[in-house]
């Protein structure tokens, strides 16, 4: 038995799928604890797994709401250059307090998400294993990749693989406080600095939810890496009243913006107008936590709650709106359902970007959201079979993936092959 310690920011969009590979380790044996601000107990809880708070006294209970609810009402680069500042505050708080709190519950081997780099160093320093996870878009840079945060669309050109550099050189340039403050931890344990973003992975294993037919081609990928298919699984999300007697049985549209950038009602109000008239039934779901009285009257009479039960929703779909978080989507196309997508800020746009590459789905850019591009794209997606088509070979390639129990067994056998383990088990 290995007793593993889980490491990533705490957002839905990532402790979702963190904890249900947690869940999956455990049921196998292994010992599982989150390590993480106290606002995150309730996804442990919910998977199962054990649970210790680091960071009570900088981020006390209901401050995950309060970062959230900022940045919900911001987009593009705005609100990428304020979850940057998030990551970093987090950060140098996990490499205060983690190294004491990871020797103290004598963890074994570490988990930990690409966005949260400082964790691996913290694995390095103390000799432990660890394996780099992809909760969200995956980070790997490649000159013909573009940045996650763009809409651009995958081109081989030399211009565009110019543009790509340019902007990688750019946003090293705005982490650079980041990046020093883990060199900083890393020189005062005497490990080398890290001078690149790939270099901040394990080179055990790395392991994404998204499955290689979602991705743009890669052709520098360490052999250490892999594509496993979405982790998700009800029994580690929390029960959600859903008024399911009021479904019609009319086609169904689910509009989901998240958890996070969810903040801005306008959006919302739009999808509800494009939708108007349509021979379906739309189902909003607001991500927050909204009083009934509170909630807004939107045209056409959709269901709005606060929250759904989305993967059960997502079974009944015909269509999904979304800010193209990677959950949602890769949700969705498990179901094998097509999207229309509108991405807001941080890896959205580039999960839009690779699901219209992929033909599972359209986008109307934040910038062009209006009721009429929106209406025709949600027609074009309900009438032309090909999105589904597209949808469902997703669909079929997530389910040849292996998913949750795949990726577990490779963080089991990296784990188990692992010269850094210093400790029997």
């Amino acid at each position: 038995m290995v007793h593993f310690g889980l490491f990533c920011p705490p957002s839905p969009g990532h402790l979702n799928p963190m904890t249900t590979l947690g869940r999956e380790l455990q049921q196998r044996g292994h010992r599982v604890t989150l390590i993480n601000s106290l606002d995150a107990q309730t996804n442990a809880d919910a998977a199962g797994i054990e649970f210790y708070p680091i960071g009570q006294a900088e981020f006390p209970l209901g401050s995950t709401q309060k970062t959230h609810s900022k940045l919900g009402q911001l987009d593009g680069l705005v609100a990428v250059k304020y979850t940057l500042d998030l990551l970093q505050s987090g950060a140098a708080m996990v490499l205060r307090e983690a190294p004491a709190a990871v020797e103290q519950l004598q963890i074994e081997a570490l988990l930990v998400d690409q966005v949260s780099p400082e964790a691996g160093s913290i694995a390095e320093a103390l000799g432990l294993p660890f394996v780099s996870v992809c909760n969200a878009l995956m980070l790997n840079q490649e000159p013909t990749i573009p940045p996650i945060f763009t809409d651009w669309d995958y081109n081989r050109a030399w211009w565009a693989q110019l543009q790509n550099q340019a902007v990688h050189f750019g946003l090293a340039i705005a982490g650079l406080s980041f990046q020093h403050l883990i060199n900083d931890y890393r020189h005062r344990a005497k490990l080398p600095s890290l001078l690149q973003p790939n270099e901040a992975f394990s080179r055990l294993a790395q392991i994404s939810q998204s499955p290689a037919a979602f991705e743009f081609p890669r052709q520098q990928l360490p052999d250490c890496f892999h594509f496993t298919g979405p982790w998700h699984a009800p029994q580690t999300r929390a029960e959600i009243d859903f008024p399911y007697e009021r479904l019609t049985g009319q086609p169904l549209i689910y509009a989901s913006l998240g958890t996070v950038q969810n903040r801005v009602y306008e959006i919302f109000r739009t999808i509800a107008q494009a939708c108007e008239g349509l021979e379906c039934q739309l189902v909003i779901s607001l991500g927050r936590k909204t009083d009934a009285d509170a909630i807004p009257n939107f045209p056409g009479q959709p269901i709005v709650v606060s929250y759904a039960p989305q993967l059960e929703l997502l079974h009944r779909a015909a269509l999904v709106i979304t800010h193209a978080g990677m959950n949602t989507v890769l949700e969705s196309l498990s179901c094998g359902v097509p999207m229309v997508a509108i991405p807001i800020t941080n890896d959205q746009p580039g999960v839009a970007a690779r699901l219209t590459w992929s033909g599972a789905g359209e986008r109307v850019l934040l910038s062009q959201l209006s009721i009429t591009p929106l209406r025709s794209a949600i027609q074009k997606v309900l009438t032309q079979p090909n999105y589904g088509v597209q949808a469902r070979r997703l669909q079929r390639a997530i389910e040849q993936s292996g998913g949750v129990h795949r990726a577990a067994g490779i963080v089991e056998q990296a784990v188990a092959h692992s010269p850094l383990r210093s400790r029997s088990t």
